[in-house]
């Protein structure tokens, strides 16, 4: 699946919109998400922090590549757990839910929904399936449930400070709030 879905990305003009539980990039996805990053295109990413995921491992697997792709200009959101959040409904289930879409979209026009995580295990053991569609409509709705998600209410932005350390930037009780770790 990833054979036929990432040249497509690497097709992208303006603007890349990843969700993915488990991100996992690799050496090769840091490389082509720098690259369109360095070409002038927006990449963004949306994952579960390690409080969401439910999959401690995984958050573990991702953590090497939240620097290097930062410096790279890849902007990055991780999906704040329910109970940070305050929150008694959500379209995501339980209180306890995490983040389980996975999902691009690219340049307002192309979208992809399907059972591929980014990560090596989708990649290469799993078996995979999803739909890869051209709707303008569709895929507009698809970018504002990632603005939403992607909002420092729901979200922690990642950045790294003057020192290259991570940051991570969120809403909490209507304050804007800052961690270092």
């Amino acid at each position: 699946l990833m054979e036929t879905l990432l040249p497509i990305m690497e097709e992208t003009d303006r603007t890349l919109k990843i969700t993915s539980p488990y991100f996992i990039p690799g050496q090769k996805g840091v490389e082509t998400l720098s690259r369109l990053s360095a070409d002038g295109i927006s990449v963004s990413v949306l994952t579960n922090s390690l409080a969401a995921t439910d999959v401690a491992a995984v958050h573990v697997g991702y953590a090497r590549y939240r620097r290097p792709l930062l410096i790279n200009g890849i902007k990055i959101h991780e999906l704040r757990s329910l109970a940070d959040q305050h929150t008694s409904f959500s379209l995501r289930g339980s209180g306890q839910a995490s983040l389980h879409t996975k999902a691009f979209t690219r340049d307002g026009e192309i979208g992809f929904i399907g059972s591929l995580n980014f990560d090596p295990r989708s990649m290469s053991l799993n078996t995979e399936m999803g739909v890869l569609f051209s709707s303008p409509g569709l895929v507009t709705e698809m970018d504002e449930i990632f603005r939403e998600e992607t909002s420092r209410e729901m979200s922690f932005e990642l950045a790294l400070n003057e020192r290259r350390n991570l940051t991570w930037t969120g809403m909490v009780r209507g304050q804007p709030t800052h961690y270092r770790h």
